[in-house]
């Protein structure tokens, strides 16, 4: 075949190859901005999160403050009287009311009571002769036998032995008392806590001897804001926890609510009284007081971490199921709230019973979002 047949026939059947490919593509071919389809509903943000199904509950609205520990029966003992100290009862030593627990030197006093007892005797018998003589003189001046001169002087002789024999029984009620003083007794019963000087020590009147306690009833001393003061009364229930004594809490009731406002704490003084048969509970201790100010009843309490805060509000995100219920939204509500405690806080308006608001994963829910539920709790 001549070379220009053959380069016409090549080129023919270049075109012809040409037309056939152009004419497949135009018939499977799709525009390049529709070629994407829409994402299905099933690649929506779903967001997994943790919800709590709201119900009824009480709630205990308590005040939290600090006490530090008292002994009701704790006392300094001094001497009344000077001499030389001896103790009687060592330290640790428990004791009953009334026991002698110390006693100073009585010597000179025990012989100086002696000698007023003698005296008061004499004085005595002074008296019942001026007695006896003032009964016999008596009619002989009435018979007119003894002048009045001379009944006069025997009167005289008796008044002067009465009004001795009085001085002589205050001498000897002093020279008691002071023997008296030499001993010191326990006013209650309790343990010798300390002894502030030592035996054999010479000290005068008013010195402190010893230190007696008794731990079988402590009581809680604390100060409770003055915002308070209308919430806490004689009775309310509180528990006392010594967590950094390692020790379980205790319960008991406010036995004393102070009336005065200290001004410069702004506080009032709470007294709670505790039974401490085993001496657990020692004075000075510190315990953390959960005073119960109210008991509300039907409440719906949420975790307080559950509540979202923007300015002047709050809010909370509510699971739910528009539509046809196949998907669950999240939904976000004001919120009023009334007091907390333990890390839950009371929901006065915005919510209610059968309510399942988020309390884990709100921070990455936004209005509308789908959710995902991990963990479904029910209020407690």
């Amino acid at each position: 075949m001549p070379l220009k047949s053959q380069r016409l026939l090549l080129s023919a059947v270049l075109a012809l190859f040409l037309l056939s490919g152009c004419g497949s593509e135009g018939e499977g071919a799709v525009p390049e901005e529709t070629a994407t389809p829409a994402a299905p509903a099933s690649n929506q943000r779903v967001v997994r999160v943790d919800t709590e199904v709201l119900q009824p509950t009480d709630f205990e609205d308590v005040v939290q403050i600090t006490g530090v520990i008292e002994a009701p029966n704790d006392a300094t003992l001094s001497a009344q009287a000077g001499g030389t100290l001896e103790y009687l009862a060592p330290l640790g030593q428990r004791v009953r009311r009334g026991a002698v627990v110390a006693r100073l030197d009585s010597d000179l006093l025990s012989a100086g009571l002696r000698q007023a007892e003698a005296l008061l005797e004499v004085q005595k018998a002074q008296e019942n002769l001026a007695s006896d003589n003032f009964a016999r003189q008596e009619p002989l001046y009435r018979d007119s036998i003894i002048s009045a001169l001379e009944f006069e002087s025997v009167r005289t002789q008796l008044i002067q032995a009465q009004a001795q024999r009085s001085q002589a029984e205050s001498a000897v009620a002093q020279a008691t008392k002071s023997l008296a003083n030499t001993r010191i007794t326990a006013p209650f019963g309790g343990t010798i806590e300390q002894h502030f000087a030592d035996s054999g020590e010479q000290i005068v009147p008013g010195a402190a001897v010893l230190r007696l306690v008794n731990t079988s009833r402590v009581r809680i001393v604390a100060g409770v804001p003055e915002r308070y003061a209308s919430d806490i009364e004689v009775g309310a229930a509180v528990t006392a926890a010594f967590s950094a004594y390692g020790m379980e809490p205790v319960t008991g009731q406010v036995a004393f609510v102070g009336q005065v406002i200290n001004p410069q704490s702004r506080t009032f003084r709470v007294e709670v009284e505790l039974p401490n048969p085993d001496g657990a509970l020692k004075p000075e201790m510190i315990a953390n007081l959960q005073l119960t100010r109210d008991v509300r009843t039907n409440q719906l309490v949420i975790p307080l971490t559950s509540v979202l805060r923007e300015e002047d509000k709050s809010s909370v995100f509510v699971v739910t199921s528009p539509g046809d219920g196949t998907v669950q939204m999240a939904e976000r509500r004001t919120v009023t709230m009334g007091p907390s405690y333990g890390g839950r806080v009371v929901v006065e308006a915005g919510l209610q019973a059968g309510d399942e608001i988020i309390v884990a994963g709100q921070t990455n829910v936004t209005e509308g979002d789908a959710v995902e539920i991990a963990n479904r709790t029910s209020t407690r």
